[in-house]
């Protein structure tokens, strides 16, 4: 196919996912209109900055920028113009005072659109959203739409991994084509030409099964992570350790060691809101009892934060009152300034509740830290925030922490003390610095 051949391409919601999605696919070669309503990430787009952290994609934008292929607008009717295949990539967090997912963002988006779609043209969702959800846009598509039954609704999960998204989107592991026609699957086909050409794997299935794919994936990644946590609790409680049992099970194929990490949890925008909003449609559709076991995979995902508490606290003589504290870490995941539902934060929060005096250190993430948790103190470096700690807490396994020589960090610290939250270290050889180290499910 030609580029002359190649459909054009809007993209709804210019955060994390709809971003990357249209600078990643002008680079392949579409001519894409990112949209958004924020005339602040616009104008920002617009002048080469992406408005988070993602190793790659500022580079990438710069040059489909230069290309001509990518432009930004607020117009939604200058979208509907250019575009023969519209993706809705808006956020769907979770309700205030609910696990139900907020759909007032894909709704604004879907009527925003619609009445500007003249002509036959395929809308196709990658926003994570409720199974349902596409049949009921589709029908509020056909009722707005100056063009009616010519404008198709298709579903297209998106998979991308945070630190990981220009090659989660250039090169994915799969994709999924939830369709209601052979034409709206011959033009995701186009959409996705070069992708395709390189032989990705391609799942070609109704609305509702595509909905699925991205909670159900999500459910069975969280299900896994909480299941080796869980095990933490029982190492903890026999002085079994839970590094040697996680490295036992990863040698069973039908298990393997990926995600089989101990550790303080996930957290993230995606899978704490995603398996409680798929709990909760769940039981609206009378199937709650089927994952009912996602609830406990989320209590035990909770657990682990108030555990790291209960090491720092244990290590300190009983109290945090006074004490001073170095919280390596604030974003959910290393390569990522994504603060959403992160447990650094919150471990680092509620120790500074507690009366210690906290400070925190975080390679990316400092700024939405500090815009979001004024309360708490930051540091400018590693070494800076742990200056005259009792004791240091890792809580986000960035290379730089993992890294780190324990005798650089015992020049600082007041006290040789560590709680590593996410089992990045060498155990034995901070113990041989002189160092008390502690780890969830470690002896």
């Amino acid at each position: 196919m030609s580029q002359a051949e190649l459909p054009r391409l809007t993209v709804i919601g210019t955060g994390y996912l709809g971003a990357t999605h249209a600078i990643c696919m002008a680079s392949l070669g579409y001519d894409v209109v990112g949209l958004d309503v924020d005339p602040g990430k616009i104008e920002k787009l617009r002048s080469g900055q992406v408005p988070f952290f993602e190793p790659g994609l500022p580079e990438l934008l710069t040059k489909t920028l230069e290309s001509g292929r990518l432009r930004f607008t607020t117009s939604y009717e200058e979208a509907a113009d250019h575009g023969d295949v519209h993706f809705l990539c808006v956020g769907t967090p979770q309700q205030p005072g609910s696990d139900a997912c907020d759909l007032t963002y894909v709704d604004a988006a879907v009527r925003g659109l619609a009445p500007h779609l003249t002509r036959r043209c395929l809308v196709a969702g990658k926003s994570t959203v409720p199974v349902g959800t596409a049949a009921r846009l589709g029908a509020l598509l056909r009722e707005l739409a100056p063009a009616g039954d010519d404008v198709e609704l298709a579903w297209n999960p998106e998979f991308l991994r945070e630190g990981f998204a220009v090659d989660d989107t250039l090169a994915p592991d799969r994709l999924v084509f939830g369709v209601s026609s052979e034409w709206a699957r011959e033009r995701l086909i186009a959409a996705f030409q070069p992708i395709l050409e390189r032989g990705t794997p391609t799942v070609v299935t109704d609305l509702a099964t595509a909905e699925l794919v991205k909670v159900a994936a999500n459910s069975f990644l969280a299900t896994k992570i909480s299941y080796i946590n869980a095990m933490a609790e029982v190492c903890e409680a026999t002085g079994a350790d839970v590094r040697d049992l996680a490295q036992a099970l990863a040698y069973d194929d039908r298990i393997g060691g990926r995600f089989l990490q101990p550790g303080l949890g996930f957290g993230g925008g995606c899978l704490p809101k995603d398996i409680r909003a798929f709990a909760h449609r769940a039981e609206e559709i009378g199937v709650g009892q089927a994952v009912s076991f996602l609830r406990e995979v989320d209590a035990i995902n909770r657990r682990r934060r108030s555990r790291t508490i209960d090491l720092v606290r244990e290590l300190l003589g009983g109290h945090l009152n006074g004490k001073r504290i170095a919280c390596l870490g604030a974003a959910f995941k290393p390569n990522s300034d994504d603060i959403r539902d992160a447990p650094a934060l919150d471990v680092a929060r509620t120790m500074h509740g507690l009366g210690a005096n906290v400070r925190v250190y975080d390679p990316a993430a400092l700024d939405n830290a500090r815009r979001t948790y004024p309360e708490l103190r930051y540091g400018t470096s590693t070494l800076d925030a742990a200056r005259d700690a009792d004791v240091v807490v890792l809580l986000t396994e960035w290379t730089e922490f993992r890294e780190i020589q324990p005798s650089a960090l015992a020049q600082v610290v007041r006290h040789p003390r560590i709680v590593d939250g996410r089992h990045a270290l060498d155990a034995d050889a901070w113990r041989a610095a002189g160092w008390e180290y502690r780890a969830l499910g470690r002896p």
